[in-house]
């Protein structure tokens, strides 16, 4: 099992830097686009559709939420609010897990679903859009954060962070992930050449952002019934397995380059 999720790892790693570094930009939208939507056909699954219609029928109302903001412009204004939206409703994601995780219905699971892919498919888009590098950074953190939370858990681990959600999780895993992630946001200040003190704060939420869209995931697949979102990638499960902290960290990160004025 862990060889095969290496060589998937190692695979998506190339796919994933291809696509930023050396598609044309509409190409790499068209891409960040299909796998938001593909992420749509698994969360469909956590609203309790089980057939192939409705759960398209979700996709596609995905898909007409997303075109309404590509017409007003991913950089606009209008589009620039889901940003704190997206921070409200990942302050609201925090509560549910810690003090309501068993509360979860059907709307509320598809509510959600529109809450958590659509400001992150709107932060990709945009992020890429400023520089490649900086989407590029944002999965870094991720990474990271991910990594060293995987290890520390493994070596320290004694505490569990959210035992009704996601038992494996431990509070030594999360410090590990901090430290991973503080270590290469010191980098990035090197390479970036931004304020220290602003950037790592801006990780430091990132991370934390990550482990909330993590945990948020697990809350509802466990609501669903189920042990992955899917089977699409082989030895990690399904795709929002793989991006489920992604699309929490990237709306954050976003948010606080645009707060620290590097990006218009």
């Amino acid at each position: 099992m862990l060889r095969q999720r290496v060589i998937t790892a190692l695979i998506l790693a190339a796919l994933v830097i291809g696509a930023i570094f050396w598609l044309p930009q509409r190409i790499t939208a068209a891409v960040i686009t299909l796998l938001m939507l593909a992420a749509a056909w698994e969360w469909a699954a956590f609203t309790g559709l089980k057939h192939a219609l409705p759960r398209l029928g979700y996709v596609a109302f995905i898909a007409a939420v997303m075109a309404f903001v590509w017409s007003q412009g991913v950089d606009s204004p209008r589009a620039d609010q889901l940003l704190p939206a997206a921070l409200i409703w990942w302050s609201v994601a925090l509560i549910w897990v810690i003090s309501l995780p068993t509360h979860v219905n059907r709307a509320s699971a598809a509510l959600a679903g529109v809450l958590v892919l659509v400001p992150a498919w709107l932060a990709l888009m945009r992020l890429h859009q400023e520089a490649p590098h900086w989407l590029f950074f944002l999965l870094l953190l991720v990474v990271a954060a991910d990594v060293g939370a995987y290890f520390a858990g493994r070596a320290f681990g004694r505490h569990k962070l959210a035992p009704k959600v996601s038992p494996g999780k431990t509070w030594e895993g999360v410090g590990g992930g901090v430290a991973a992630t503080a270590l290469l946001a010191v980098i990035g200040t090197m390479f970036f050449e931004v304020s220290m003190a602003a950037f790592i704060a801006v990780c430091a939420m990132v991370v934390v952002a990550s482990i909330i869209g993590d945990l948020t995931e697990s809350m509802f697949k466990r609501h669903a019934g189920l042990k992955d979102s899917g089977t699409l990638l082989p030895g990690h499960g399904g795709l929002m397995d793989r991006i489920d902290s992604v699309t929490a960290a990237a709306p954050v990160f976003l948010f606080g380059m645009e707060r620290m004025g590097l990006f218009s």
